[in-house]
């Protein structure tokens, strides 16, 4: 078992994290973030990644998402657990709050790479349910038991960036039923999925958006602040959720692709195959 965290830069340098080491991977889908930083913790394999880079270089639209999931996938991880900042669209979910999102709402451009196929072969994954359940669950425990006020479930919108809302935007979304806003995890989730990797989301509030009349807009300032009075809790819970996490899967996320490829094999061509030994070989 090898458990994946994807976020932002600090959660590598967690306490109490042995053996660690940088490690450099090359993909077929082109350079990942940024070099994985591995090593061992509570007896678990480990696996971070900063998704934006270290020093914060990539916009969310410029992530190399593939590359990113596709390297976890060669390391040998099984499980990732994402965390991000996100703005809420609820009263009650305040700053500061985590929320352990189950949906989304997609409201990119389309200008991601946000599958792995395509090039000579299709295939369509089951995305009714986004994220694992079981290491959602697992994280909602993880986060009650060191004592932080979390959110059980609740849809993730995920806008494509870099600007926030427009204000006439955020009361649309709040039409739309949203708990909180973003704009990374969707495109995480999707190739999740794709290479039949667990995936969960630890989400940080870190302000109301702009739909709130009492409270200020968002700003840069404002998210960094709470990110960084933060850092702790999440390295809290990722330390909890690793002791808690069961050794094997007991979900159908490890065979998600079994049956979503359409395209006769025949007909694949090899290049294509090769690209995408790692991801569905085993289908193919």
């Amino acid at each position: 078992m090898a458990i994946g965290v994807i976020g932002g830069s600090g959660l590598y340098e967690m306490e109490g994290l042995e053996d660690v080491k940088s490690v450099r991977v090359d993909t077929p889908f082109g350079d990942p973030s940024d070099e994985y930083v591995t090593g061992v913790l509570n007896g678990v394999r480990m696996v971070f990644l900063p998704r934006h880079g270290r020093g914060h270089r990539y916009l969310p639209s410029e992530v190399n998402y593939r590359a990113n999931i596709h390297g976890m996938k060669q390391l040998g991880v099984d499980r990732i657990i994402s965390v991000s900042a996100v703005g809420s669209l609820k009263e009650a979910i305040e700053p500061g709050h985590i929320v352990i999102p189950d949906q989304f709402i997609d409201r990119t451009k389309g200008v991601r790479r946000d599958t792995f196929f395509g090039e000579g072969i299709v295939a369509h994954a089951g995305f009714a349910d986004p994220v694992c359940h079981n290491l959602s669950e697992t994280l909602y425990d993880a986060a009650r038991k060191v004592g932080a006020t979390v959110h059980k479930g609740g849809t993730y919108i995920c806008m494509e960036g870099p600007a926030f809302s427009t204000r006439a935007e955020s009361f649309m979304y709040l039409g739309l039923g949203g708990e909180v806003i973003g704009m990374t995890n969707l495109t995480e989730a999707k190739l999740a999925r794709e290479a039949e990797i667990c995936y969960g989301i630890i989400a940080l509030s870190t302000d109301y958006d702009c739909w709130h009349e009492h409270h200020d807009d968002v700003t840069v300032e404002a998210i960094v602040a709470i990110i960084h009075q933060n850092v702790a809790m999440a390295k809290s819970i990722i330390r909890q959720a690793v002791t808690d996490v069961a050794p094997e899967r007991g979900c159908a996320c490890g065979s998600a692709m079994q049956y979503a490829i359409i395209t006769d094999k025949a007909v694949i061509p090899a290049e294509t195959k090769q690209r995408l030994e790692l991801i569905v070989g085993k289908y193919l």
